[in-house]
């Protein structure tokens, strides 16, 4: 006789309240400041208009964020509650050594002290790790940091990085509406695109082995350079 598979506790109004934190825009880390190559990408005619906006974002979902943040944030989590230092530093590591550009670097640098400042106004966090946490040279990453918020929450890991997941691509739709520009209705029909697209994403990100990680994206490394020294521009990346 087949076994009845009882379906997955509900998750908590605190948890979920506590992702939704997470993955807010006006949480103070300063993500809507940085457009990750996408002003430049304007700038050089790539992205001109809602559809080109749409699948620049899409692509970065599944070929940047998917193969690399994402699985970082997902280990980190596990690393995290299991107060396994040693490997929450490897991981950093590897996420600060495959940014290829100096904005790229200062983002996640600026982004994760960020997140670790908050976390030290926010009672009940466990002040061994975030001393670790700020202790990781030459900075935290902001997916470590993330991931180090939480691992203190009972969110299930693909909770976590779903809600890690939207707060990127609420900030990137945010960026482009400013950046191409476009309009709010334009906006939402990329972040339903994006949000449609998230979950197969984050996914294949929690399968990942540390191998099997990557961070080749040659076209945005390229425009993040040239965006250090463009004209004008709104955004710091």
């Amino acid at each position: 006789m087949p076994r009845v598979r009882r379906p997955a506790a509900p998750t908590s109004a605190a948890t979920l309240l506590a992702l939704m934190w997470l993955a807010s825009p006006a949480l103070p880390v300063g993500g809507f400041s940085y457009s990750e190559g996408l002003e430049a990408a304007v700038e050089a005619g790539l992205v001109h208009n809602e559809a080109s906006a749409q699948a620049w974002l899409l692509d970065q979902l599944l070929l940047g964020l998917g193969r690399g943040e994402l699985a970082v944030v997902a280990q980190a989590i596990a690393a995290w509650r299991r107060r396994d230092a040693p490997r929450v530093r490897e991981l950093n590591d590897w996420l600060l050594s495959t940014r290829e550009s100096a904005e790229l670097r200062l983002q996640t640098e600026q982004m994760g002290r960020s997140l670790g400042a908050w976390l030290q106004q926010r009672p009940g966090t466990d002040a061994a790790a975030l001393a670790r946490l700020l202790a990781l040279p030459p900075a935290p990453s902001y997916p470590v940091a993330f991931a180090l918020a939480a691992a203190g929450t009972s969110a299930s890991v693909r909770e976590a990085v779903l809600a890690c997941a939207f707060g990127w691509a609420e900030n990137m739709v945010q960026a482009a509406i400013k950046a191409v520009p476009l309009g709010q209705s334009a906006g939402q029909r990329m972040l339903g695109a994006l949000v449609e697209a998230i979950p197969e994403t984050v996914d294949a990100a929690l399968a990942l082995r540390d191998g099997e990680r990557m961070a080749f994206m040659p076209m945005l490394a390229v425009l993040s350079a040239r965006h250090e020294t463009q004209y004008s521009r709104l955004f710091r990346s």
